[in-house]
């Protein structure tokens, strides 16, 4: 169902320590994670990014331009931080010192409502890229939360994995894993399992959120995407980047049919003064990172091809891949990693009608068929949101023209609980 909605209007330390403000006792450091190898618990006076930004239990480079200029957090939630990791082989993930992967972080609020809100990170980011967009609007509602880095992280991830598609594979299992754990550390904490537990997600996070209510249902309630990235059989970002970087360059140069050609490929018509900054920090090294990841035979030797090639510059040029002739295998490949529409609990999308890195026509408009298709509608809100982009860091660009999504999202996060309960609280 579409609907459109208003808007209303420090480096981590290596080694994480509990500030001198924090009240000591069993109930901090007794907190133990089922299944991880590693895990450190806190007591805190502010779970939120007002106070763990001083105290250095979040990471402010991992949630780097995901909020818009001067957005005000909730604060004051006190509780128990635990940082930790499950058992891997991949060291991507350098926080804390540990260089580890499947890194997570756990928070529980003093103030429990009774429910559990787990995520995993957009892009390549890592486990503390939600804080301020989804962890402080939650903790403030009296949720516990959960965050994973997803398993792998940075432009490199393809690296992790024996097969095409196993690093993005791994995402969805350690999200699940999270979520069966973060479960049983309620139990132990509070004395009680959630009654509710919500997956939430930005962009690849929005995608993890999908992946879960069509794969794993009877781990949640309910979901809520933003903006998600969409894995389809017919490529996702493999066909819709590669258009946008051949005709960009000739854009800059003054070519007036290139901008038809960037719409042609669904890129909204208004959103174009956000197309440089994605063609110079998301475009190419999405398409590169992602189609190593599915179809590394493409370059041969090389790996992620070669930043900003030209088009027409010969084999393993990402800038002219076509998904569409790719041999069997790679389809194959894709297929394994898509979503099917096939969701098993409500789920609540929100789609910035603006965005220009996974743009409505191409991505949330195909998703709401895919679910209509697949005889699921009654389970899907899908909201346009007016002058949303891809992250709200980018209504900087034109603050007349963009609007930030995240009271969108608080406002949906709302609606998703009235719509799976009547009463959260306790």
């Amino acid at each position: 169902m579409l609907r459109r909605l208003a808007i209303a209007p420090l480096l981590l330390a290596s080694v994480l320590t509990v500030p001198a403000s924090a009240t000591q006792g069993d109930r901090c450091s007794g907190v133990r994670v089922p299944g991880a190898e590693h895990s450190v618990s806190s007591c805190l006076t502010d779970l939120t990014t007002t106070g763990t930004t001083r105290t250095g239990h979040t990471d402010q480079q991992d949630w780097k331009g995901l909020v818009a200029e001067n957005t005000v957090t909730p604060s004051g939630v006190p509780g128990v931080q635990i940082d930790g990791y499950f058992p891997d082989t991949s060291t991507t993930n350098t926080n804390h010192g540990w260089n580890h992967d499947s890194q997570f972080v756990i928070r529980l609020p003093e103030n429990w409502n009774g429910g559990l809100v787990v995520a995993g990170p957009p892009g390549t980011r890592e486990q503390y890229a939600n804080d301020p967009i989804i962890s402080d609007q939650v903790l403030a509602r009296g949720y516990a939360y959960a965050a994973t880095d997803k398993g792998n992280t940075g432009d490199e991830l393809y690296r992790d994995g024996d097969r095409p598609g196993d690093a993005i594979m791994e995402w969805h299992r350690r999200v699940a894993e999270l979520t069966v754990a973060a479960k049983k550390v309620t139990h132990r904490h509070y004395g009680r399992t959630p009654r509710v537990t919500y997956a939430a997600g930005l962009s690849a996070g929005g995608y993890l959120v999908r992946w879960q209510l069509e794969h794993h249902p009877g781990l949640y309630t309910g979901g809520i995407d933003w903006n998600a990235l969409t894995f389809t059989k017919e490529g996702s970002l493999l066909t819709t980047l590669p258009p946008a970087l051949r005709a960009f360059p000739r854009l800059a140069q003054g070519d007036p049919a290139a901008r038809d050609e960037i719409v042609a490929a669904g890129y909204p018509k208004d959103s174009e003064k956000q197309w440089a900054f994605h063609y110079r920090n998301q475009w190419d090294l999405l398409q590169r990172t992602v189609r190593e990841e599915v179809d590394p035979g493409y370059d041969g030797a090389r790996q992620a091809g070669t930043p900003f090639c030209p088009a027409g510059a010969g084999p393993g040029c990402d800038t002219d891949y076509d998904f569409a002739s790719r041999p069997e295998a790679v389809h194959r490949t894709v297929e394994r990693i898509s979503l099917t529409g096939e969701i098993r609990r409500p789920l609540i999308s929100i789609q910035g009608t603006l965005d220009a890195l996974t743009p409505p026509a191409a991505f949330g408009d195909v998703y709401d068929r895919m679910v209509t298709d697949a005889g699921r509608a009654a389970l899907h809100r899908y909201i346009h949101v007016p002058g949303g982009t891809h992250t709200d860091g980018l209504v900087a660009i034109d603050k007349e023209a963009y609007r930030p999504m995240l009271p969108s999202f608080v406002a949906a996060f709302g609606e998703l609980e009235a719509w799976t309960r009547p009463n959260t609280r306790s």
